[in-house]
């Protein structure tokens, strides 16, 4: 990690599906190989995604079904074809039903015809992938065979038997469902094959992918299903208490995620393997790793299950200093971004350092009246990562329009009167920076306003629905980022 962070990079932070794409959202494909090359065209060495994982219905990236599993909507439908594996002619018109059910019913064709076309080599491959990944895939397919067989119902409305995992009903099951279960193993295959694929083109020009990975899971998830013991759950597998944050910069209300907490005592007695395990899937695909909501490593914040909002609950101690430790013996190098935003106390502040993880500084936050602010440029270290926003801001440019003329003379001020009209003066300001990285959100690269952000924490609908297309990118923005990027040395 210190190798690839103590060297000052530029990075562009755009999520896969918000690349231009043909079944709804972007994917691995054509279009996420044409970006990279945009970013190796303009300097930029550093492309950071937000989680990749199997979202529910509301598309959040940050509570998904397994902490293992992609998210089959990013796999490429162009590359089944050309594999033949799907038909040109099987792209069809009998799914009156939404784009994401359409690209369901083709990935499942695409099974069948890898079933009656795939050559023997790539059958072995199916194999040996399926073998190594075993750990989780199986109780991942098994788990959505169920929920596609109970109509999407969390596992805690099953029937008790295959809630509570009877071995003679899960076996029973798996013979029953057995062709369902191959179905999403391949869809996995696949999911990590092409990116595998797309992973190879960064390294080959010089780009290193940044994940981010989500500190609690979702309670609907494989995860809380296969491993109560690793939670705070009850006999019956139920949540008393649940994650969130208190009221802050984002929510006057606070934001009640509603994941289960950890039992740390419980995973500190197995030496954080789960933890392990879920970082190793992570390492395999990613250069670096954020983690969000790295204060919760010290204290996580607990809300009574009951409570609609999380303005009343309680800061609850986490090993944070055991648990980085087994990561650091596990892997060596910690090739972490830690997410210290929010509340943070001198606590968090030793840990991050003690284990010499870069924080974030975010610029959107910098312009108080305190010179002290540690989000001002001239209070940054080099050891840090810059952005102006990040998924869960404004845009800039919907930021800057909404503040007062006098905050706007102010900001401009302690930036040194820079001449170029916002986004761009906040852009530049983070790559003149100390800060080793500077990541630069898509929609400030494309001067877009409040109407094109990506979330707005604390809502449920209308989030992780933004696109972007080429259009956008002109030949002027395109030139004035890589103008940047070689000016500030980067």
């Amino acid at each position: 990690m210190e190798i690839l962070l103590e060297q000052r990079r530029a990075g562009v932070l755009l999520h896969i599906t918000s690349l231009p794409g043909k079944y709804g959202n972007g994917d691995m494909g054509e279009e996420a190989y044409h970006f990279i090359k945009f970013l190796r065209d303009s300097g930029i060495t550093v492309w950071q995604t937000l989680p990749l994982g199997v979202p529910h219905g509301d598309g959040s990236p940050y509570q998904c079904l397994s902490a293992h599993a992609g998210n089959p909507a990013l796999i490429s439908l162009d590359w089944l074809e050309e594999k033949g594996w799907l038909q040109t002619t099987e792209r069809c018109n009998d799914c009156d039903a939404e784009e994401s059910f359409t690209k369901k019913c083709l990935l499942t064709k695409s099974f069948y015809g890898f079933q009656a076309l795939a050559t023997q080599d790539e059958r072995d491959e199916f194999k040996q992938f399926s073998k190594d990944k075993a750990f989780w895939l199986d109780d991942y397919a098994l788990f959505m065979a169920f929920r596609s067989e109970f109509g999407l119902r969390c596992w805690n409305e099953w029937p008790e038997d295959l809630k509570q995992r009877k071995p003679k009903a899960i076996n029973e099951a798996k013979q029953r469902l057995q062709q369902f279960i191959e179905n999403i193993q391949f869809e996995q295959y696949v999911f990590f094959k092409q990116w595998h694929e797309l992973k190879t083109f960064a390294e080959e020009n010089d780009i290193l992918l940044l994940g981010d990975i989500p500190i609690f899971v979702s309670y609907d998830s494989v995860d809380v299903w296969v491993n109560r013991k690793v939670f705070k759950l009850d006999e019956m597998g139920e949540m008393s208490v649940v994650s969130g944050v208190p009221p802050d910069y984002f929510s006057k209300t606070g934001q009640r995620w509603g994941n289960p907490h950890y039992d740390w005592e419980y995973l500190e007695k197995t030496g954080f393997q789960w933890w392990l395990e879920r970082l190793q899937t992570q390492l395999e695909m990613f250069d670096i790793i954020r983690i969000d909501h790295f204060r919760g490593l010290e204290a996580a914040w607990e809300v009574p299950a009951e409570n609609k909002t999380a303005m009343k609950g309680a800061w609850i101690k986490a090993p944070g200093e055991a648990l980085l430790s087994a990561i650091q013996t596990a892997f060596d190098e910690i090739p972490l971004v830690a997410e210290d935003l929010g509340i943070i106390t001198d606590e968090v502040d030793k840990l991050r350092n003690d284990f010499k993880l870069p924080g974030m500084k975010i610029l959107q936050f910098a312009f108080g009246d305190n010179a002290k602010n540690p989000y001002l440029p001239h209070n940054y270290q080099r050891s840090s990562v810059v952005y102006t926003g990040t998924h869960d801001n404004d845009t800039t440019l919907g930021w800057y329009h909404l503040l007062t003329d006098e905050e706007k003379h102010y900001i401009y001020e302690i930036l040194g009167m820079p001449t170029e009209p916002m986004p761009w003066a906040l852009i530049q300001a983070a790559f003149s920076s100390v800060s080793n990285l500077a990541v630069i959100p898509m929609q400030d690269i494309l001067e877009l306003g409040s109407e094109d952000r990506m979330n707005v924490p604390g809502t449920m609908n209308g989030n992780w629905q933004w696109r972007f297309t080429w259009d956008q990118l002109t030949d002027d923005r395109a030139n004035k980022l890589a103008h940047l990027v070689r000016l500030f040395g980067r």
